[in-house]
């Protein structure tokens, strides 16, 4: 249960926390907290303030997403296609024994 001075970033820090404490699967990539962000949709690209308060909100349903490598959006010199290179930077982890491939697909955990 969350207090209601809870942050948005408190309630990742829970989350995050309580996730790996009950050793849930899929296993989560990073446990730093700071690596996920809220979001009121799966589908919504939009993360939510972590400095904002979750009882101003106005939800009570959020889903908690790994926020994408600062990497992805950096344009790639040597491709002309964004999409391309956003392909690139996935793999790299993966092929840098990050963990499974499957892992980098799961972008969206939901939380109640």
């Amino acid at each position: 249960m969350a207090s209601a001075e809870w942050s948005v970033a408190d309630m990742v820090a829970a989350a995050v926390r309580l996730y790996v404490k009950e050793g849930r699967r899929p296993l989560l990539p990073s446990t730093d907290p700071s690596d996920f962000g809220l979001h009121f949709s799966q589908f919504s690209l939009e993360g939510l303030d972590p400095r904002e308060k979750v009882m101003e909100l106005g939800s009570r349903s959020f889903f908690l997403c790994l926020k994408p490598p600062a990497t992805v959006h950096a344009p790639s010199p040597s491709c002309s296609s964004d999409g391309a290179s956003r392909v690139r930077d996935r793999e790299a982890p993966a092929r840098a024994g990050a963990g499974p491939a499957w892992a980098s697909y799961m972008q969206f955990w939901p939380m109640m």
